[in-house]
């Protein structure tokens, strides 16, 4: 068995619970591989990371708060490895307590008395001025097109971060990225409010100026979309969570999808002078060009969380906002 062990390098009890573990690992014959969080990073090509993913690695442990599980989140992203979180941060809505140490966690991990929580995740597809639209207006997935659009069809889906594509490469792959908690579409630098549209599933819903737009996944609802006036959703549920940013409007609510829905967000009217900037799950994201339309779905694998004697999800949540 090979184990990842993430850390809070920044979190000097992270720190020394991360060479706790390690030596608890060594006395048990598992390998394990260990990565700091600084580290993990969307804009770097993590070698000893995926080189351990690549060689199988049956479960990651991360030592931190709830930002380490998401950055470990995302350099998972849809294998499957399941992620106990041991909390050495604040909240830790994600994580397990760390008030038995992380030796009692671990041991319950590998001897499976811990549960298995599926958790929804995003696939956020991002196209910029002058590149082509595989959705189309619709916001449907077009079959026909599938040559520029992959992350239509799971079994061609091909996951590139930032990479540029060109209105004559039709086979330019899509700036695809994933997210656990959440996107946020919010003003730039400039400080302008922005203008886009909003569609749900190929229906337009509203035209708006604001702030901009969270899109949430239940796991995300306990975030920025709840600071934004979002509902507080149980992480079992499945549809996505879509919350304006301060609309200057009488008439926004926040909108609970199904399951199967994409979410559109078109920013094709809105000025350059309005710059819209993307962060997921509170990283920056950088484009060399407008950023024109935002398709947001849910991801085709769920993110797997193991539980080690925590509270309910209520409970936490009433302990903690209320």
């Amino acid at each position: 068995m090979h184990i990842l062990i993430v850390r809070n390098n920044s979190n000097s009890r992270a720190v020394d619970a991360s060479l706790l573990l390690a030596t608890y690992l060594a006395t048990q014959g598992a390998g394990y591989t260990l990565v700091d969080s600084s580290d993990l990073s969307c804009r770097g090509d993590h070698e000893e990371l995926n080189a351990a993913l690549a060689s199988g690695v049956e479960m990651a442990v991360v030592l931190g708060g709830d930002g380490t599980i998401l950055r470990t989140a995302r350099q998972i992203g849809t294998t499957g490895v399941p992620i106990l979180g041991i909390n050495f941060g604040r909240l830790g809505f994600l994580a397990n307590t760390s008030d038995e140490g992380v030796v009692s966690a671990m041991a319950a991990a590998l001897a499976g008395d811990v549960v298995a929580e599926q958790r929804t995740n995003l696939q956020i597809d991002v196209v910029c001025e002058g590149e082509p639209d595989p959705w189309g207006d619709d916001g449907d997935c077009h079959p026909e097109r599938s040559d520029i659009a992959p992350s239509c069809h799971p079994e061609r889906a091909k996951r590139v971060e930032g990479s540029p594509a060109t209105p004559s490469d039709a086979a330019a792959p899509l700036r695809t990225f994933f997210a656990l908690n959440e996107l946020a579409v919010t003003r730039g630098a400039h400080g302008r409010i922005i203008d886009f549209g909003l569609g749900v599933s190929g229906a337009h819903i509203a035209d708006m100026r604001g702030d901009g737009l969270v899109v949430a996944t239940a796991t995300g609802s306990t975030a920025y979309a709840l600071s934004a006036g979002g509902p507080l959703v149980s992480p079992g549920f499945t549809g996505l969570v879509v919350v304006p940013l301060a609309p200057h409007t009488l008439h926004s609510r926040a909108i609970v999808t199904a399951s199967n829905d994409v979410v559109e967000m078109d920013l094709s009217h809105n000025a350059e002078t309005r710059e819209a900037t993307l962060f997921v799950d509170g990283e920056l994201l950088d484009f060399d060009r407008p950023v024109r339309r935002v398709y947001i779905r849910r991801g085709d694998a769920p993110t797997v969380l193991l539980r080690y004697q925590r509270e309910g999800f209520y409970e936490h949540a009433a302990r903690v906002f209320f």
